[in-house]
């Protein structure tokens, strides 16, 4: 069953048909809040935060139009407003990747010394990010990490598409700013996060 069908028979009032939607998506949910928290080290709140998650969305099924957004799209927006009010009580608005999990494996023939510079490299990139302003940054994780489009990380941020390719520009050319006087070298980015650029 699709994503539409599913949500048509929670509305008509088959609410079992929800766990299969949850079951959809509580793994991805959970790993982008979990990013999220990394950084304010409140990573352990991650599941209660995508329980709750799942939650709001249910109670707000009622007012979800498909023809507005994607479900998943409608699911990564409550997560990230859960998150966001969760740091807020807690006075904290950076969101980090470190150790988030996404470092690319080096393969066993490389030399020692390569891995080393390899894994400073990574962590340059990352506190480079994580020095972003909390739109870009976030759109920058939804966008690498996440594979998103720009029409769902626009509706996920409030944003235009415009707006969206706007924040990922000047995001990629700051950590690119930032990286420059280490690495003189024209695929960093990708390099040292695997991320394409589009």
């Amino acid at each position: 069953m699709t994503d539409t069908q599913l949500i048509r028979e929670v509305k008509d009032g088959n609410v079992g048909k929800y766990n299969e939607l949850m079951h959809r998506y509580e793994r991805k949910i959970f790993v982008f809040i979990y990013h999220m928290l990394k950084s304010a080290q409140l990573e352990l709140m991650a599941e209660d935060l995508c329980n709750e998650t799942f939650y709001k969305a249910y109670r707000s099924l009622s007012s979800f139009r498909e023809a507005e957004a994607s479900f998943s799209t409608w699911l990564y927006t409550i997560a990230r407003n859960t998150v966001l009010s969760e740091m807020r009580k807690h006075k904290i608005v950076k969101i980090s990747l470190d150790n988030c999990g996404h470092t690319p494996q080096t393969s066993f023939e490389s030399l020692p010394e390569q891995t080393v510079i390899r894994k400073e490299k990574v962590s340059m990139v990352r506190i480079a990010i994580n020095s972003l302003p909390e739109k870009q940054r976030s759109a920058l994780i939804l966008r690498e990490y996440d594979q998103l489009d720009y029409q769902e990380i626009a509706s996920i941020l409030g944003q235009t598409v415009s707006s969206v390719k706007s924040l990922l520009f000047r995001a990629r050319a700051s950590v690119k700013l930032q990286l420059e006087p280490y690495y003189n070298t024209d695929n960093w980015l990708e390099e040292c996060e695997g991320m394409t650029r589009r």
